[in-house]
């Protein structure tokens, strides 16, 4: 369950930690013809990058090219977290980050295991996020609802909106 407290005090703690949670969000590349994909995320939290492992020969590394501007939202495994999240990509195979990351689902895609010729990594420097942490409770749901329903000014207060700022240095 998201936390409220945690997404008005902590935010960017509680991004990290719902990516960290999810086994794939949606990656997009602006101002391109490919439509946003499943990728899952691997947090590199101290540089605020995170990688994805693909194959050097799909749509996306090609629309990347030397590099560019990307996309990733993602619904938290509990569906009362969604962050959207903008930065610049690049295509990087870096051999430690493939070391860390790597496991037995990210093998299972690859053939020749760590060596295969078409193994290649994204690196997504996020630079800003947008996130909603909202409440699961269908009782504080159906109070705020009732609340705001017998005040016309009255909005329902059922969940947390923030944006987030990265910085280059992070």
């Amino acid at each position: 369950m998201a936390s409220l407290t945690e997404a008005r005090e902590a935010p960017e703690r509680q991004l990290w930690d719902e990516i960290n949670g999810v086994h794939a969000g949606m990656l997009g590349l602006e101002g391109t013809q490919t439509h946003f994909q499943p990728m899952a995320p691997n947090v590199d939290q101290k540089t605020g990058t995170i990688w994805f492992f693909t194959k050097a020969d799909t749509d996306i590394v090609r629309a990347i090219g030397a590099g560019g501007r990307a996309h990733f939202c993602l619904t938290g495994k509990n569906h009362d977290y969604h962050a959207y999240l903008s930065g610049l990509i690049e295509v990087r195979l870096d051999p430690v980050k493939r070391d860390e990351y790597w496991s037995a689902v990210t093998s299972a895609w690859y053939e020749h295991g760590k060596d295969d010729p078409l193994l290649t990594m994204l690196a997504f420097k996020v630079e800003d996020a947008e996130i909603w942490a909202s409440t699961n409770s269908t009782l504080k749901f159906g109070w705020e609802i009732a609340k705001a329903n017998m005040k016309d000014e009255k909005m329902p207060e059922v969940g947390v909106k923030q944006h987030l700022t990265f910085s280059a240095f992070h």
